[in-house]
């Protein structure tokens, strides 16, 4: 016997329960539509009083389908129904991004971050956590959207039936809309006339749009450097000489100096630090740069920092890591006094923006020797990083002095297991970090708590600040010179909902006259930025810094 004659003869022997079942369907159908078309996209909006408002598009949406027959009506009520769907499901992108890297979601640029943050999960919580995510979340999304289109039929074809009542009913919710919208009526705090649908769509769009004019536009921005034409003996001329190491640490962000919970352990090491290194012969001055990624996506705070340009997506990031603008670093290799290396541990891939940043040589995660255990996303240790860095360059005996660019990761999201530091004597090719991780605290228990991830995060700064730190007391000479910076700001979990996107910067050398040069920034002294301490933009640091180290303007492009 077909399905559909089983029921409805099922139907026909239980109509009471069919009347009830098929109400709830239709009440279900409208919770659905109704729910998405006033859904927020941030996830402080999550709250019932939301959800309480007369969406203007359910109105439009409703006298649409009472105008049209019937087979028009079903395509239309799908077609509006999978709009709706897809918009809820952006909607969730943009709570998703917002919560992780402080923005909304692109729809030009930002799929291939989806690519990332499922290996983030598969090196955070294995690779069948990953899979199981990543094909939960499709089909979750695709049945959203085939939901919602189905829902959005039942109730057309519902309104159809009932035609009178349901124009009756359009024109009483409209009048109602209107005299709210008028009179300014809102329920805790938000307007019952609500068009937040509409606004959630012309957002996008107006997203789509500023991303294209944008396109153009930074390129030519990209194209004119106030430095480009400097002649090579005209770049740093005041750090000739000198060993210089660029290092970034991980999510290094303003949080973790100042919030109450994470601060105290975080500042009594840079100010243990500080000390550390004073009685070591060296001095520091520190302040803050405000970074052009928050939660994630480093590359856009190195790429912003080395180049004076505001790399803020990905979009920005390929076209200046496509032309010759000239990189902090890269400025280094243009005078042809020093070598350049890059130590990249959490690179596992080709890197080919290694000729823009201006590196010779480019040490990636398998070229370090490492043979101990991953540390969740982070692939070995800082401390182990900076030893391998030691051996296979700084310590070597060379002709130029060296600059070099590092990227520590030990301080990178779930903040589980945190290695520990050991005797760098002890670091071999890392086994020794065996028993660490295996007693470390899983990132599983770990990611989901908002305190423990704070606690956690302070903890893995402290670990990254006293690796560098050390290996500087350990290694460095006369002719060092350290700057060191965040990235960006750990995630909204960990530094709240409206944290700033500061992160600090600090400069340390024993020769007193590379301080000397940076007298008139007014930072700090000390590896701890004060509060007041000034705050620049990322990318002005690179001008700033070339300046300072009596480099000469010379213009190209434009």
């Amino acid at each position: 016997m077909p399905v559909f004659t089983r029921l409805r003869d099922a139907r026909d022997a239980h109509p009471v329960a069919a009347r009830a079942l098929r109400r709830t369907l239709h009440a279900l159908a409208a919770a659905l539509v109704v729910g998405a078309l006033l859904m927020p996209n941030t996830a402080p909006g999550l709250r019932p009083g939301r959800f309480a408002g007369i969406p203007a598009e359910a109105i439009v949406g409703a006298v649409l389908l009472l105008a049209l027959p019937r087979r028009p009506r079903i395509v239309v009520a799908a077609l509006y129904g999978t709009g709706v769907g897809v918009l809820t499901v952006l909607n969730l992108l943009d709570i998703g991004f917002t919560e992780y890297l402080g923005r909304g979601f692109n729809v030009v640029l930002d799929w291939g971050l989806l690519d990332d943050a499922q290996s983030y999960v598969a090196d955070s919580m294995g690779s069948t956590a990953a899979t199981a995510a990543a094909v939960g979340a499709v089909v979750l999304a695709l049945l959203l959207v085939t939901v919602t289109a189905l829902a959005t039929v039942r109730l057309g074809n519902l309104l159809a039936r009932h035609r009178v009542r349901a124009t009756r009913g359009a024109l009483i919710a409209g009048t109602a809309w209107v005299a709210c919208a008028a009179l300014g009526i809102q329920v805790s705090g938000t307007p019952v006339a609500s068009d937040r649908a509409a606004g959630a769509l012309k957002g996008q769009t107006r997203r789509v749009v500023d991303t294209l004019r944008d396109e153009a536009a930074f390129a030519k921005e990209a194209r004119t450097d106030a430095f480009g034409a400097t002649p090579p003996d005209r770049l740093v001329p005041d750090l000739r000489g000198k060993d210089v190491v660029f290092a970034f640490i991980e999510s290094y962000g303003r949080t973790a100096v100042e919030d109450p919970l994470i601060a105290p352990g975080v500042t009594r090491t840079l100010d243990a630090r500080t000390a550390a290194l004073a009685r070591a012969g060296y001095h520091a001055r520190s302040g803050w740069l405000t970074s052009a990624t928050y939660g994630g996506s480093s590359w856009l705070g190195h790429s912003t920092a080395l180049s004076g340009l505001w790399i803020d997506d990905q979009q920005r990031y390929r076209t200046a890591t496509s032309g010759d603008r000239l990189t902090l670093t890269g400025a280094f290799r243009k005078t042809g006094a020093w070598d350049t290396v890059g130590v990249m541990p959490g690179v596992r891939k080709a890197w080919p923006e290694a000729e823009w940043y201006g590196l010779d040589k480019v040490y990636d995660a398998f070229d370090l020797g490492y043979r101990g255990p991953r540390f969740s996303w982070s692939t070995m240790p800082d401390q182990y990083a900076l030893e391998a860095f030691q051996r296979l360059e700084h310590g070597r005996e060379r002709d130029r002095p060296l600059m070099s660019e590092i990227i520590l990761t030990s301080s990178h999201q779930p903040w589980a297991p945190i290695p520990e530091l050991v005797d760098w004597d002890e670091l071999g090719d890392g086994s020794v970090f065996d028993a660490i991780e295996k007693a470390g605290r899983k990132s599983s228990d770990v990611v989901a708590d908002s305190t423990a991830s704070r606690r956690e995060y302070g903890r893995s700064v402290a670990y990254s600040v006293t690796s560098l730190t050390q290996w500087l007391e350990r290694y460095g000479t006369d002719d060092t010179v350290l700057v060191f910076l965040g990235d960006h700001q750990p995630i909204a979990r960990v530094s709240g909902d409206r944290a700033s996107r500061d992160v600090p910067v600090s400069v340390v050398a024993k020769d007193p006259e590379v301080l000397e040069r940076i007298d008139a920034w007014n930072w700090t002294e000390g590896l701890r930025p004060a509060e007041d301490a000034p705050v620049w933009k990322m990318s002005s640091f690179r001008d700033r810094f070339l300046t300072a180290y009596g480099s000469v303007p010379h213009p190209s492009g434009g």
